[in-house]
């Protein structure tokens, strides 16, 4: 995997549906509708408790459901898509990313040579070879390395622990 290549993981994902369940939940209130209100205008006749867990981001909506409550809300599903998107963006660049140090250094890139003795170092103050990273120090390392803060925040997140769940392996859909 390059260092241009896209975060992999479930972060992204949970965001976009919390984001998206947010938008919807947000136009459902701004118009007045109670949920049971919202279902009657759907076609497909989902439940309450379904519709919920839309809206909470705990179940993933089809293309074409989504489409279909959109079309409930009278809003075009472009731009709630939009709106979104750019609300699980700003919630994904503020997320730390869990790192595996040993297998940082099990890897050698010229590009990212600098990562390797950082890694070393603080391998020193966390024997057990797991760190947190917080999205400011990511962006102080890139500096440091001379590489866009995505191009690094992608590089380093091919180094999660395996056994460990991540927030932030996901693509990069963002930029």
């Amino acid at each position: 995997m390059r260092a241009s290549e896209p975060i992999v993981g479930d972060a992204t994902e949970r965001a976009i549906s919390r984001a998206i369940g947010t938008e919807l939940r947000r136009l459902r209130e701004e118009r007045g509708l109670s949920r049971a209100q919202l279902i009657t205008r759907l076609p497909s006749g989902i439940g309450d408790r379904t519709l919920l867990s839309y809206e909470h981001g705990t179940r993933h909506l089809t293309m074409l459901r989504f489409i279909e409550v959109c079309w409930g809300l009278e809003v075009d599903s472009v731009s709630v898509h939009r709106q979104a998107l750019q609300r699980a963006r700003i919630h994904l660049q503020n997320m730390t990313i869990r790192i595996d140090l040993q297998a940082l250094l099990s890897e050698y890139s010229d590009v990212y040579r600098p990562m390797r003795q950082w890694a070393r170092n603080l391998l020193n103050e966390h024997p057990d070879g797991i760190v947190d990273v917080a999205p400011d120090v990511v962006q102080h390392l890139a500096l440091f390395v001379g590489c866009a803060y995505r191009d690094l925040l992608n590089y380093l997140a091919r180094f999660a622990p395996e056994d460990t769940p991540t927030e932030s392996k996901r693509p990069d859909m963002f930029g």
